[in-house]
């Protein structure tokens, strides 16, 4: 019987580190824009849908943050319940 390796004991706890992953990201995409800037340019389309999606998202986390987040009625009734 095969046992798979699990990545995360395989892997150093620097590369699962998200702020590790976005500044390698960002230090790829200026590599990117001074080498190759034509090929930088065609990527802009990705780009401004990556910003648009996170832009469509942000009213919907909002909205439910203090929508879910507003106490109920029947918490009303306790002795700080909305605290």
């Amino acid at each position: 019987m095969a046992t798979r390796m699990n990545s995360s004991r395989n892997s150093p706890a620097l590369l699962q580190s998200l702020y590790f992953q976005v500044i390698v990201g960002v230090l790829l995409g200026v590599a990117v824009g001074l080498l190759w800037p034509e090929f930088g340019a065609k990527l802009k389309p990705l780009g401004d849908g990556f910003i648009k999606l996170v832009k469509m998202l942000i009213a919907p986390v909002i909205f439910l943050t203090v929508s879910l987040g507003s106490p109920t009625p029947a918490t009303w009734a306790r002795p700080g319940g909305w605290a």
